[in-house]
């Protein structure tokens, strides 16, 4: 894990660690007792982790995708998370009201138009000191070719960037620090990986015949025995609200 001085890059070419997300975030925040928004939570599978590990907190984890939204309403409840739709550009809360605000690779699939507002959103129900959290993909990396093939995210990634860089800019949010890491990925074959990345419900890939050959044969290139292992680089923008 790197952790450079206050100053924002879009990219490190010379990260070396690969670790788990949890322990980027457990080292970067305080989340006992916190009052915690995870905007775009997925399977919800952070939020889950960190209601377990930190029980006094209180969370609410919104997921635009109203069939991952259904499923995460129709799992097993988990008594400290509260899950909800609603995007990161209209978030109806109210105002100064959380500690934290998370974002795990989800800023890129905002509206490029709808950035800026999720950035005054953020800083609206934040309380004065309480921080954002946002993790995103680097555009690098073996696993990133991979999966450019059939979904080139380069220009919303670059846009995700400029917006944490415009509210910071603007003074909405101040950086606290730029993270950068490695995150490891794996999977036992590649009908695993096309099941993952090909089969989502909040988008559409449209992956074609010829798509899904050239993925299979890059992957291939990447096959051992206990199938392929990867690294994903990561960067997360730690904000702050200011007091």
């Amino acid at each position: 894990m790197q952790i450079s001085a206050p100053r924002m890059q879009l990219m490190n070419p010379d990260i070396t660690r690969a670790c788990k997300e949890a322990e980027i975030y457990e080292s970067l925040l305080e989340l006992d007792g916190a009052r915690v928004l995870e905007l775009g939570c997925g399977k919800a599978d952070h939020t889950r982790n960190i209601a377990q590990a930190h029980t006094g907190a209180q969370i609410v984890a919104a997921e635009v995708d109203r069939i991952q939204h259904a499923k995460n309403l129709a799992a097993a409840p988990v008594a400290n998370i509260r899950f909800t739709d609603f995007g990161a550009e209209s978030i109806p809360l109210a105002d100064a009201g959380l500690d934290v605000v998370m974002m795990f690779r989800s800023l890129h699939h905002v509206p490029l138009d709808r950035m800026d507002a999720a950035f005054r959103e953020i800083h609206r129900v934040l309380r004065p000191g309480g921080h954002a959290y946002v993790s995103e993909p680097v555009f690098a990396g073996a696993f990133n070719e991979l999966v450019r093939i059939y979904n080139d995210e380069e220009l919303v990634r670059k846009a995700a960037f400029d917006a944490v860089y415009r509210a910071v800019d603007q003074g909405l949010l101040e950086l606290v620090s730029e993270t950068f890491f490695l995150t490891p990925v794996q999977y036992r074959d590649f009908a695993e990986f096309a099941k993952k990345h090909f089969e989502i419900t909040h988008g559409v890939r449209n992956v074609t015949d010829e798509q899904s050959a050239a993925v299979e044969r890059l992957f291939n290139a990447h096959l051992g025995p206990d199938g392929v292992k990867l690294t994903q680089p990561i960067r997360v923008d730690l904000l702050r609200k200011p007091a």
